[in-house]
């Protein structure tokens, strides 16, 4: 009985329903694509570190876990593998460059310039050629998304510009192989070893002689990951002048990327609660204008429970009509997006996004409900005194 005046009032109203199931499908569109836009930017920022095969990252202590501003000598990293239960460590040093492809006519790519030990804990995985060997020959591993932008495959030589003092200097790099997407900080990754970044990374003074060589972090494997705070421990009281922390804590540490993803939450709250104010809304005016055929229902003795489920699946029906409708129009505007936008559709956040949308529908017209079980029929048909 319920269903059936539900699905009679919709029906019968149908063009009225149909535009506000339009409203519904934009909200759906907008908080998709939110929650696709924050997945996408964070992982452009953070996607290299959520790879690594480490559970720990040793920094340079007082610099509240920056990557780009700690400096670890290379002495450090034989005490660090030293510390009771570490497998293994390996150093990364991370800076900015730009690679110049000449098979596409010079193109030239922002990128971000890794440092890393072969076969050491923070070197990529290879999906195609070999991986990095020596510590100071000039190979590079790049990016799958660089090597589709710039179509560059193993073997193909591309040029590394950094800027040197006050001048552009170039390197001639041979690609020996392509790992997976490990963008960091907005730009696609490129992967060589740590001696030959060393002498093609950026620099105020190149002449200047090092007296050792110097990285940013440390990719730290253990044991046990279990044991990850006993570890930490031990190489802060080891080590000397060294900070540490988890993965997850090193990426929210990531300059932007905390406040950006507070940002972008806020934005989707916000778009909940402006959809259960506007189907609330909707659903009471709805209400308020058929308060006389409610009285009638009760007057011929329908029951509170059948007029209340019957309001609810109202608004199931047309909530899910919206959002499946939004859903779809998303879907649609997602397959048009150029692969440099960074947006990216995760299965579970889509989930959780779909599943809130229809929560919001019951909760926006529980005042809705309430206002139909609490009709007099003799008051809606004007016959009391």
């Amino acid at each position: 009985m319920a269903f059936f005046l539900a699905f009679k009032e919709v029906w019968r109203n149908r063009g009225r329903f149909f535009l506000f199931s339009l409203v519904i499908a934009l909200i759906t569109t907008l908080v998709l694509f939110i929650a696709a836009l924050a997945e996408g930017l964070a992982t452009a920022n953070r996607e290299y570190f959520s790879k690594l095969d480490a559970e720990l990252i040793v920094f340079q202590e007082n610099v509240d876990l920056s990557a780009n501003t700690s400096q670890i000598g290379r002495s450090l990293l034989p005490k660090i593998r030293n510390v009771e239960g570490v497998a293994d460590a390996g150093a990364i040093g991370l800076s900015a460059a730009a690679v110049v492809s000449p098979v596409k006519g010079d193109k030239q790519v922002d990128v971000s310039l890794i440092g890393v030990e072969p076969d050491k804990p923070g070197a990529p995985p290879v999906l195609g050629g070999r991986e990095l060997r020596s510590t100071l020959a000039n190979e590079v591993v790049i990016d799958q998304k660089l090597a589709r932008d710039l179509g560059v495959k193993p073997g193909d030589t591309i040029r590394i510009k950094t800027i040197q003092g006050v001048e552009d200097k170039f390197f001639n790099l041979r690609v020996i192989g392509v790992t997976d997407s490990r963008e960091y900080l907005f730009r696609p990754s490129i992967f060589v070893p740590y001696r030959a970044w060393d002498q093609i990374r950026p620099q105020a003074n190149p002449s200047i002689i090092k007296p050792e060589l110097i990285f940013n972090i440390v990719a730290v494997q253990l044991d046990d990951p279990q044991q990850a705070a006993q570890v930490s421990d031990r190489i802060r009281a080891e080590v000397r002048n060294v900070d540490v922390s988890d993965v997850q804590t090193a990426i929210k540490a990531i300059p932007g990327y905390t406040a950006q993803q507070s940002t972008l939450n806020t934005q989707q709250v916000f778009t909940l609660l402006i959809g259960v104010l506007v189907i609330g809304g909707f659903f009471q005016i709805q209400m308020l204008q058929k308060v006389p055929q409610i009285g009638v229902l009760k007057a011929i003795g329908v029951s509170n429970l059948t007029v209340g489920a019957a309001a609810v699946l109202q608004i199931i029906l047309v909530t899910t009509f919206g959002v499946l409708m939004g859903s779809v129009v998303t879907l649609a505007l997602a397959l048009g997006i150029p692969g440099n936008v960074p947006i990216i559709f995760d299965g579970t956040l889509v989930a959780i996004a779909i599943v809130s949308l229809l929560s919001i529908g019951p909760l926006g017209g529980l005042v809705t409900v309430r206002l139909a079980i609490s009709v007099e029929p003799l008051i809606a048909l004007g016959l009391s005194s």
